[in-house]
């Protein structure tokens, strides 16, 4: 109830100083980025910046994010957080002025605001495909105050238009959102071009061995699993290092991706060598050129790395309880290409049987990844700028008339 309350009087806040902000004059072509992550945001921007440099471009950037974004000297970037109150009121300007708004994830102040007539609020949701449900479809909304699942529905329906790289995804985000068919853009994922890019991807591994030469001279196991809830503050580490160090030869290393929200307290001082933190390395893509082997459990990292064709191993270890609390659009054995294990004793015997199961990542590849086929980034910035002279066309139609 308390949390209901808080979440209303900012939310009441953020429309106040919004409605305000709407009273200024719209920027000519002036384009807004509401970013949480980094991969889809930063290819549409550098994408932009070649088709027209002229295009002005805003980042609202959380924390995680905000240094990546300051390396774009031709934008403007802001902390989009309360507690930085300038930025944050600036943000809400620049959202009140602008004709295209970009975000990609879930954002709470969509819900109380309403934008103009004529601006364009485009999805680029940071993941290429699902596992688990989200949205309208996330089986813990059951238990949500209807003032919630009311916010929810409102934030949903700011998302003018979404972007997707398959039919598979067109299919879900119409039930996690309630998008119609006429809303979505079939643009494939702007995070996955690099992936086709076999030059880019030669200079960011040259450029990954000579920062850590220790990669290049191992196999390389990246083990990266999804954030639970229940793990926010109380982190625990499901893998067994020290098993995997006894068992497994000196030709391997461990990197552990976890989660940016999780308060990740670990001590792995005494694999010194043989694990390794990469939690705060910004670009999950650069780790994942270095990677040989990909163990994960429900994240999305496997619709992006299935275009590289290399093995995956899914471990699962809380399979019953996190279907029930979280659900899943399809029998999870079904939507994994590659061997499932429920104890780190099974990973490492299918890391020394080699047993991946790679004839299932061509057919994941194809099913997730229709539309994303190197050339995502070009698609999406032609229409964002196709749209933003429309807007103005439109608007010089209204005053000859």
């Amino acid at each position: 109830m308390a949390r209901e309350i808080l979440v209303s009087v900012y939310l009441m806040l953020f429309s106040f100083i919004f409605n305000i902000c709407k009273l200024f004059p719209q920027k000519k072509e002036k384009t807004v980025f509401v970013v949480t992550f980094i991969e889809n945001s930063a290819s549409i921007y550098e994408e932009l910046r070649r088709q027209d440099p002229s295009c002005r471009t805003i980042f609202l950037a959380s924390k995680n994010v905000y240094n990546f974004f300051s390396k774009y000297d031709e934008s403007t970037i802001l902390l989009f957080e309360p507690k930085k109150l300038k930025d944050f009121i600036m943000s809400i300007y620049h959202l009140a002025t602008s004709k295209m708004v970009i975000v990609d994830n879930y954002y709470g102040f969509l819900s109380s605001i309403r934008f103009k007539k004529n601006v364009t609020c485009l999805q680029v949701w940071h993941a290429s495909g699902a596992i688990k449900q989200f949205g309208l479809k996330d089986p813990s909304i059951a238990n949500r105050k209807s003032r919630a699942i009311t916010r929810f529905k409102k934030v949903y329906k700011q998302f003018h238009n979404i972007i997707v790289g398959s039919e598979e995804m067109a299919r879900i985000f119409g039930q996690a959102f309630g998008i119609e068919e006429k809303n979505i853009l079939r643009t494939g994922m702007p995070r996955t071009d690099v992936f086709f890019n076999e030059k880019r991807i030669a200079l960011i591994k040259k450029y990954m061995y000579q920062k850590f030469p220790y990669l290049e001279e191992k196999k390389v196991i990246l083990y990266a699993p999804t954030f639970r809830d229940n793990e926010l503050d109380h982190f625990q580490l499901h893998l067994n290092l020290e098993e995997m160090q006894h068992h497994l030869n000196e030709d391997y290393i461990v990197l552990l991706r976890l989660h940016p929200a999780v308060k990740n307290n670990l001590d792995i001082s005494k694999y010194d060598g043989f694990v390794y933190d990469y939690s705060k390395y910004a670009k999950l893509n650069d780790i994942l050129f270095i990677t040989d082997i990909l163990i994960t459990d429900y994240s999305s990292i496997p619709f992006d790395f299935s275009i590289l064709g290399k093995p995956m191993i899914f471990y699962p270890y809380d399979l019953e309880q996190y279907q029930k609390e979280r659900g899943f659009w399809a029998e999870y054995s079904d939507v994994v290409p590659g061997p499932i294990a429920m104890s780190t004793s099974e990973i490492i015997t299918i890391l020394q049987s080699g047993d991946f199961q790679l004839e299932e990542i061509s057919e994941y590849e194809n099913k997730w990844n229709e539309y994303s086929k190197g050339a995502s980034s070009q698609n999406i910035a032609s229409w964002i700028l196709y749209t933003l002279k429309s807007q103005e066309t439109q608007k010089n139609s209204l005053y000859e008339a």
